[in-house]
Order: structure tokens, then sequence, then C-alpha cells
């Protein structure tokens, strides 16, 4: 699965990087990206690729809202064609999560042991999502989404069996494009040989932590 995530990117590189139009969303960098947030989604629009803020978890439309006590943060390769929650979204709603990094976490024992995954030379990417707006009566929609996730690759089953589907920059329109056919052959481990693995502070453990010292090795601690 995929629990946590970064994002170090201001908002103006985010709008570069994934040609948005528009103002981008005034946010903090988010050494410690957790559901239940707030975070930058690269969609489609009518006048292009939008940059917006949406709640990371996905409440779909027919559910009873936020708080029914379930919780969408994944949606397995395998099946987000075909689960109810996921299937309209998948179809037609799918984004981009803009990322520079994720976590896994290793079991030792009975210590949880963090990691962080990302590109070898430092560059951000972006994982595969959907999502989806609740009709929330007390307001505005609620929009959310989650994020997709498949097999590990060789690097990340070192620690972990799933891993988030990262799209190569190529793939980005087509994904974006709910009248692209085959959208599901995107969704394939990305190769390891770019990547590299990091053994954490625990600092990490706690959501409420937000802060460069999440990214300490965990050797400094």
């Amino acid at each position: 699965m995929c629990g946590r995530y970064s994002n170090l990117m201001p908002p103006e590189a985010m709008r570069r990087l994934f040609g948005t139009v528009g103002p981008p969303p005034n946010v903090a960098p988010g050494f410690n990206c957790a559901p239940t947030q707030a975070l930058p989604v690269v969609r489609r629009g009518r006048e292009g690729r939008q940059l917006v803020l949406m709640r990371w978890g996905l409440v779909p439309p027919w559910s009873k809202g936020p708080g029914s006590g379930v919780t969408l943060i994944n949606a397995r390769a395998e099946t987000v064609a075909t689960k109810p929650a996921y299937r309209d979204a998948f179809r037609h709603r799918r984004c981009l999560v803009p990322c520079d990094g994720f976590y896994e976490w290793w079991q030792e024992g009975k210590l949880r042991r963090p990691y962080r995954i990302t590109m070898r030379d430092g560059s951000p990417f972006a994982l595969a999502g959907v999502w989806d707006r609740w009709p929330d009566p007390a307001g505005p929609w609620l929009e959310s989404f989650a994020v997709i996730v498949t097999d590990a690759n060789p690097l990340v089953a070192e620690i972990h069996d799933r891993m988030p589907v990262i799209l190569p920059e190529a793939n980005w329109q087509s994904w974006l494009d709910p009248d692209f056919r085959d959208p599901a052959a995107f969704l394939t481990p990305f190769p390891a040989e770019p990547m590299r693995l990091q053994a954490l502070s625990m600092r990490i453990n706690d959501p409420r932590n937000n802060d460069a010292d999440c990214l300490l090795p965990a050797e400094a601690t």
C-alpha cells in the first residue's frame, strides 16, 4: 500500500512541471503527507490541467461521507476498474498526485522501520490516482482521491510487496484523458534502477510531524 508520501515542490514549481492553468493553491511543503489531509492533485479541466487541493481518502458519491469509517486511500491496480468504489472514477476521473518520495515500513520484530523511496537524482514524479466528489449536505462538494497501488518492483520488494503506480511524464496526457481506451496498461511497477531506498528516523511514524527532520536518515537519530 501507500499510506504516506512527501511533496516538497513549491506551488509554482508544480504548476510549471505539470503545465497547469490558473494560479496554484497556496500549500506548504509536505514532508509527511498523510490520509485525510488536503493535498495537491492534478486533474483535467475544461481549460486544461488544473492543480487543486483534495482530501486524501476517496469518498464515493453514494457513501455516507468521510466519517463512515471506510478509508479508501489506495485502490489496487487489479481491481480499480471493477470495484464499485473506484470503477466510475477510473473511467472518468483519473488524476496525477505530485510526489518526490513515498514511505513504506519494514517489520523488524516489534519494530516498524520506516523507509523513503525516491528517484536517485531527487527529481519529482507523479503517482497515478483517481478522484471523486461527495455531495456534502452542509456545504460544497467534497473532492477526494485515492492512490493506485501495484506489485512492488525489486527494490521496494526488499521491504514491502506493494508500491504506488508511478507514471512517466510521457503517459500523463493519456492518463488524464477520459477518452483514452486503455489506462489499465499503465498500472505496472516502475523500474527499480532509477530509484533509491533509505532508512529514516522514527519521526516520520507520527503523521502529526511535518518538518525537515522527518527526512533525517536512521543513522542520524
